[in-house]
């Protein structure tokens, strides 16, 4: 039996498993890596505190998460593929109440960004930074 997301090291193994594998996907890894190139390290950190702040109440994220996705070139595969990815991290590594939650979480922003991100291209414009 796995356990729960219950610490911020937990997260860090839930974020540094998932973007590894985001990073040598060859259908949604291209657009992170060249959005993304030479600065990982600073958006794994991000992730670490948006995470904390989501899961476990720990508020460390500042921040704005839609503004930096909404120029990517992305469509709503991109984002059932990013579900899918992880969803599957999460499984393989978690499971219990948090667990849920995240998958949960990860699947309304997921459609929370392609809305918004098909609203300001319709309207031709970019979201207040």
């Amino acid at each position: 039996m796995r356990k729960d997301i219950e610490n911020i090291e937990d997260i860090k193994v839930l974020v540094d498993t998932f973007y590894g594998r985001v990073q040598e996907d060859e259908f949604i890894g291209p657009i992170f890596n060249s959005k993304l190139e030479g600065r990982w390290p600073e958006h794994i950190e991000k992730m670490y505190a948006f995470w904390e702040t989501i899961l476990l109440e720990e508020y460390t994220y500042r921040g704005k998460p839609f503004p930096p996705h909404a120029q990517l070139p992305v469509e709503a595969e991109h984002f059932e593929a990013w579900k899918v990815l992880f969803n599957t991290t999460v499984d393989e590594l978690y499971e219990g109440k948090r667990a849920d939650e995240a998958k949960w979480r990860a699947e309304r922003m997921a459609a929370m960004f392609l809305s918004k991100i098909q609203y300001f291209r319709e309207a031709n414009m970019k979201p207040l930074e």
